[in-house]
């Protein structure tokens, strides 16, 4: 059983870090000023989450089958080996705040929503971010300078 599940992480981590090169880098070059840098947990649940997208929404959902917002990020950090909190309140909390130009793949996102923080994404870069907006839609890619979201946008939070 233990041989299995380090099988299919290895496999995992080979497809994650094999299927998004040329979108990773270019995000990852674009946040960082044009320079290369290691991969990490950050990059490595970004390619995660951007693998999601057309997932249908399903509240309370965080496989495959359907995702809410928060369920997203925690899929995607937990198949990249890093456990982080399961709903946007308790990722708020555990994430070190970032300044707006110091994002890096991976980052999280936070959103005001009817007046509340209650929405949350994976940034890519590029100001593009992966989410699973609301009931009726699917996991798909936004970005921050789209007028709702730069009006909604609160604060990105740093989960390593």
């Amino acid at each position: 059983m233990i041989f299995q599940t380090a099988i299919r992480t290895l496999l995992l981590l080979f497809i994650v870090a094999g299927g998004l090169t040329a979108c990773s880098s270019t995000a990852t070059q674009a946040a960082t000023g044009g320079k290369a840098r290691p991969v990490d947990v950050g990059d490595l649940a970004a390619r995660v989450a951007y693998q999601q997208v057309g997932t249908p929404y399903l509240y309370g959902g965080n496989s495959p089958r359907g995702f809410d917002c928060s369920g997203l990020v925690h899929f995607s950090y937990s198949k990249v080996g890093h456990a982080v909190p399961r709903t946007t309140r308790a990722l708020w909390h555990q994430a070190q705040p970032v300044a707006n130009g110091e994002l890096l793949p991976g980052d999280v996102l936070f959103f005001d929503v009817d007046g509340k923080m209650s929405h949350v994404g994976v940034y890519l870069g590029d100001n593009r971010f992966v989410h699973a907006p609301s009931s009726g839609k699917f996991v798909s890619i936004a970005s921050l300078k789209s007028p709702y979201y730069a009006q909604s946008f609160i604060r990105a939070g740093r989960l390593r």
